[in-house]
């Protein structure tokens, strides 16, 4: 059970991982409001293919707990791209990976704070290992550059989506015994629908850009694993080994996406993406072997694959 959990883990970091490359592609193809409000429109309506049986089967659990399903997809999946792609128009990419990179770290708070689960020494070192790692691919394994990093506008907006998407990861404790269909068709639908008047106003400051051939095949990837299959797993993950552990899996999403930029954008491959590797996955070795199991978000009963 166990290593099925790193497995989804590390399928959600790859997925997430060829989002960012999927995103470099998609410019002057599809503009990110609108790309957003497609993915997850495409992955809502792809749900509903073979789902809706299943949502029909729960819809009074769903009903009982709307608020809070809604509340994840609106916070987990449209706030945190919004908060994303807005920051990027004010600040570079090495600060949005660092502070990206924090996230873990928000979640261990977070979890002390209102659960009081301690977080051992190994968690800690093994965080700040992944850190590292993580800084020395933003940087290019350059230290000049992050000493030189300033915080503005942009900065201030990417810690609110690491705000978001920590805090939906750590809400994901009070998730109900709903089957994986149900709750991720849900959560899609909220974030389809409250992503629509941000499309809405980048259509009318006329900064849209409708999608070309390019643009939808985009759209499509991004639908299918960041947005569907991802977040399956990324949730099907926490539930199996607690939001402590499966937060620190987040800081390979840089490092896949490094590696992914290779492959496909043809980018060179340095020596320092190899030592950011190293340090991320030794980071992971590091916090799973100091590793103290906090509970598991829901029972995982009714969301077992079938």
């Amino acid at each position: 059970m166990i290593l099925r959990a790193y497995l989804f883990l590390i399928i959600t970091s790859l997925s997430w991982g060829g989002n960012a490359v999927a995103g470099k592609l998609a410019v002057g193809h599809i503009s990110p409001m609108v790309l957003t409000s497609i993915r997850w429109g495409l992955a809502f309506f792809i749900l509903l293919t073979f789902a809706l049986p299943q949502v029909r089967r729960d819809i009074r659990t769903i009903r009982a707990n709307l608020p809070l399903l809604a509340g994840y997809g609106m916070f987990g999946f449209t706030f945190f791209n919004i908060f994303l792609y807005s920051a990027l128009q004010y600040t570079t990419a090495i600060n949005v990976a660092i502070e990206q990179a924090g996230m873990p770290m928000l979640i261990f708070l977070a979890n002390f704070l209102l659960f009081r689960i301690r977080v051992t020494p190994a968690q800690i070192i093994g965080f700040a290992l992944t850190l590292a790692g993580v800084a020395v691919t933003a940087s290019s394994g350059s230290l000049a550059r992050l000493i030189g990093l300033e915080l503005n506008q942009g900065d201030a907006l990417m810690l609110l989506a690491v705000l978001c998407y920590g805090g939906y990861t750590v809400a994901l404790r009070y998730k109900p015994a709903l089957h994986w269909q149900s709750t991720i068709t849900v959560m899609a639908g909220a974030a389809f629908l409250t992503s629509l008047p941000f499309s809405a106003f980048e259509l009318a400051q006329g900064t849209a850009i409708l999608p070309d051939t390019t643009g939808w095949l985009v759209a499509a990837f991004t639908a299918l694993f960041p947005s569907l299959m991802a977040q399956v797993l990324f949730i099907r993950g926490n539930e199996i080994i607690g939001s402590n552990r499966a937060g620190v899996f987040i800081n390979l999403v840089p490092i896949f996406g490094t590696l992914l930029s290779v492959m496909i954008l043809g980018e060179v491959l340095q020596l320092y993406h190899v030592v950011a590797l190293g340090l991320v996955l030794g980071g992971i070795w590091l916090s799973e072997r100091g590793k103290r199991q906090d509970a598991p978000t829901a029972s995982p009963t009714r969301d077992g694959a079938d």
